[in-house]
C-alpha cells in the first residue's frame, strides 16, 4: 500500500480512536450519575438498566479501541491491508468500510460461514426443553 494511504488510514484510525477515548471520559460521569441513590424502586430499576447498558457499550469501545490499536501496529509494520488468513490485499473498499479488518472479504465470508456450520450443529446437539408439550 502507498504512503498517502498508509497516512489517510493511520489519520482516520488515530481520528476514531480519540473520539472513542473521549466518550469513555463522558461515560464514566453517565456511570457515577446512575449511581445516585433513590428510594422509588421503578427509578432504581431503571437506574440499573441504564447503568448496565452504559457498561456493555463501554465493553464494546473498549473492544473497538483494541482493534484500532492493532491495526495501527500493522500500519507500523507494513502488515496493514494484507489478509491475515491467506495473505492476499484486503480491497481499499473493505478498507475504507472497516478499517480494522484482519482478513480480506473471502476469507471473512468462510469465517462467518464456518462460525454458523458450528452454530447450527451445536443447536441440533442440544435438548429440546419442550419437546414434549
Amino acid at each position: 500500500m502507498r504512503k498517502r494511504e498508509l497516512d489517510f488510514f493511520r489519520k482516520l484510525l488515530t481520528r476514531r480512536l480519540e473520539e472513542l477515548l473521549m466518550e469513555a471520559e463522558r461515560a464514566k460521569y453517565q456511570v457515577k450519575e446512575t449511581d445516585q441513590p433513590s428510594s422509588d424502586p421503578m427509578e432504581l430499576a431503571s437506574n440499573e438498566f441504564d447503568r448496565d447498558f452504559l457498561l456493555r457499550l463501554r465493553d464494546r469501545e473498549r473492544k473497538l479501541m483494541i482493534k484500532i490499536k492493532a491495526a495501527l501496529e500493522r500500519i507500523e509494520d507494513g502488515t496493514f491491508g494484507t489478509c491475515e488468513e491467506c495473505g492476499d490485499k484486503i480491497s481499499e473498499k473493505r478498507l475504507h468500510a472497516r478499517p480494522m479488518a484482519t482478513l480480506c472479504i473471502e476469507c471473512k465470508h468462510e469465517q462467518e460461514a464456518s462460525e454458523k456450520r458450528i452454530e447450527y450443529e451445536e443447536s441440533r446437539e442440544r435438548p429440546r426443553l419442550w419437546a414434549h408439550m
